[in-house]
């Protein structure tokens, strides 16, 4: 099983605290300095990396009249795709002062490259590592050529199917990639919780044997918690400074204090899950004294038999265990035995 991968030094797997992607998407809404703010909250609040998406309006669609190209519905409704793009995108300027300034913050940033012209962008940026977004994930000449790069690759499966998912990974194994993960994913913008079927994450990660995590478009950090108590190693949330900032991702998107939420929610959930133990926690050991055990309750004199008048399984647990109870029972006292004294083998006749 490939269950480990390794992006700018951070290893992500089994074994490893969840690795956190802040996804800037358009929430920098055309403003540079909003775009360094999202990066410093974003190390701030502990999350591992920062991740943006590199395409212009003419490289992710075409500005077209057919309504083929106009959106009916959802956020963004009444806008065309290429508006829409044009509204979001990153200007590809922006990525050198962005990746600069990442660097300088000790946080990774890396991006979703939408063509081929956007993994050339961000080769010269030496980006360490590439997302592909689920609606690029049937595209496989992109998965291929991104694959072509040698950097690990994060494969993000909202509205694919099994079959799909497995194009998607033979692409990128057949262009040389050695380091692979798939998101989990529901494509809509918000995402209701429950159409998530987490356990959709934990067969995905049986199936396809590979690192395995959840981009999570939910209003709350409820689903990211459980996807990893579940085995999900990489949480990717988007990100804003405001949520009523009226940009294109804002309104679905985490402000700084509920990042902060989930990296350490995250991480608590992961050391919870621990490893298979029946064996008594350090914390555990002190309480022993607390469990029931086999007391005398009533004064019993020596050669009287032990009954369930005067013998009872109580708190604290100093005495013989509860399941020694019907072996006692009927036997006779070896001497006289005050109540309150904790039952011992030592005490009880077992020649009658």
């Amino acid at each position: 099983m490939n269950n480990i991968i390794s992006i700018d030094g951070r290893v992500i797997g089994d074994g490893h605290t969840p690795y956190i992607i802040a996804e800037l998407s358009a929430n920098h809404n055309g403003n540079i300095q909003t775009a360094f703010e999202i990066i410093a909250a974003a190390k701030k609040a502990g999350a591992d990396a920062v991740k943006m998406q590199t395409y212009r309006p003419d490289t992710i669609t075409i500005d077209c009249e057919h309504s083929d190209f106009q959106i009916e519905g959802g956020l963004w409704h009444g806008q065309s795709l290429y508006q829409l793009y044009e509204w979001a995108h990153t200007p590809w300027d922006w990525h050198k002062p962005l990746f600069d300034y990442a660097r300088q913050l000790d946080i990774t940033l890396f991006s979703s490259p939408f063509d081929t012209t956007a993994v050339d962008l961000l080769e010269d940026l030496n980006a360490p590592a590439y997302k592909i977004a689920s609606f690029e994930a049937i595209d496989l000449p992109l998965i291929k050529y991104a694959a072509a790069t040698g950097k690990p690759l994060i494969i993000s499966t909202g509205m694919t199917n099994a079959e799909e998912i497995a194009e998607a990974i033979d692409a990128a194994r057949s262009a040389g990639c050695k380091e692979l993960a798939i998101l989990h994913c529901v494509s809509a913008y918000p995402a209701a919780a429950e159409d998530y079927n987490l356990a959709t994450l934990v067969d995905m990660k049986n199936r396809f044997k590979l690192v395995t995590g959840l981009s999570d478009h939910t209003l709350s950090n409820i689903t990211a918690i459980a996807a990893t108590s579940l085995g999900a190693s990489i949480i990717e949330k988007h990100v804003t400074l405001d949520r009523t900032g009226g940009g294109p991702d804002d309104s679905f998107s985490l402000e700084p204090n509920e990042l902060e939420q989930l990296c350490r929610d995250s991480k608590l959930a992961w050391s919870a899950l621990g490893k298979v133990n029946y064996t008594r926690s350090a914390a555990e050991q002190a309480n022993l004294k607390f469990r029931r055990s086999l007391y005398v309750v009533k004064d019993i004199k020596a050669g009287e038999d032990f009954s369930p008048e005067n013998v009872r399984s109580i708190r604290p647990g100093f005495g013989l265990a509860p399941k020694y109870y019907d072996e006692v029972l009927f036997k006779k006292a070896m001497k006289d035995i005050s109540r309150g004294t904790a039952l011992t083998f030592d005490l009880v006749d077992y020649r009658a």
